[in-house]
């Protein structure tokens, strides 16, 4: 996509923007990402802000970078953001952009009109988790194309690669893209014990017998898991999923009250249990999937 002439001033406070937590050596097809845990919230980003900083953290993945930290070890890269999903959110489209929140004219090719956008929570979101509006004032137009030339294409650049190379390696991979979800985001019709939402798209994103085998394993260790319902799948997991090339693709939605107050997004004693649980679950898919192999995975 053509970029707008105007300057786009490198967003600071982020160095680095994202990071990988690389294995010894890349042992199993798999790619973990978790892009919404970044916790730093730079004093220029605070003080265009009309919220303090724990309410902009109500939009954060508090500690889900922590959750899957086991992974590593395991032999599968860990990719984490650095900044706030409050600051700019790479689970979107690259431009999925309100014109209501800038001073100056959006590039043409922008997505003004999704539902995310509608609902505040574009690529530069509007508001945070809970409704309350982020700034004080309209941005300049530049700022919100910075984030995207040196935060957004930067982390979807190495997203890519790591899927890549993967593929490269083992013939097939599988993206996890690791989330958490208020207790409260479970609509009235979703069983509010639900501890986990695994999300496939509804079946267009990986193989069925991925997501059979996360929700076996996870139902095995105590866990209540629904699939796609209220997430399939962001961006991340739509794009990058595409079974038919063998690269496949899981949302994982965790329930923040597992593992942290949410008022305060301390940790609880449940923490390490969770983290253990979590672990066992990614071994024995993992296991799974390379019993299964390459060739029957992809005829699915």
């Amino acid at each position: 996509m053509p970029m707008t002439e105007r300057p786009a001033p490198q967003p600071s406070g982020f160095e680095p923007p994202f990071a990988v937590d690389e294995p010894d050596a890349h042992a199993v097809p798999f790619v973990f990402n978790t892009p919404h845990s970044g916790a730093i919230y730079p004093d220029h980003f605070l003080a265009a802000s009309r919220l303090d900083s724990l309410s902009l953290r109500r939009s954060e993945d508090a500690h889900v970078d922590r959750l899957f930290a086991p992974v590593v070890a395991l032999g599968a890269p860990l990719m984490r953001a650095n900044f706030p999903r409050a600051y700019l959110d790479v689970n979107r489209e690259p431009y999925e952009l309100d014109p209501r929140m800038f001073l100056g004219r959006l590039p043409p090719f922008s997505n003004t009109r999704s539902m995310r956008v509608a609902g505040g929570l574009g690529t530069v979101p509007r508001i945070v988790a809970d409704g309350q509006e982020i700034y004080r004032e309209r941005l300049p137009v530049e700022d919100a194309l910075a984030r995207i030339e040196h935060l957004y294409k930067p982390y979807h650049r190495m997203l890519r690669s790591l899927i890549q190379r993967t593929v490269k390696t083992f013939g097939n991979a599988v993206l996890v893209d690791c989330h958490s979800m208020p207790s409260t985001s479970l609509g009235r019709n979703e069983d509010p014990r639900t501890d986990v939402v695994l999300g496939d798209r509804f079946g267009t994103a990986c193989a069925p017998a991925l997501i059979d085998s996360f929700e076996h394993h996870m139902r095995a260790c105590g866990l209540r898991v629904v699939r796609n319902k209220p997430y399939a799948g962001g961006f991340i997991t739509e794009h990058y999923g595409e079974p038919n090339l063998s690269r496949h693709a899981l949302q994982i939605e965790i329930n923040r009250d597992l593992y942290m107050n949410e008022r305060t997004l301390a940790l609880t004693a449940d923490f390490d249990g969770l983290v253990e649980c979590l672990a066992q679950v990614v071994a024995a898919v993992a296991a799974d999937w390379s019993g299964w192999g390459t060739q029957r995975i992809a005829a699915e």
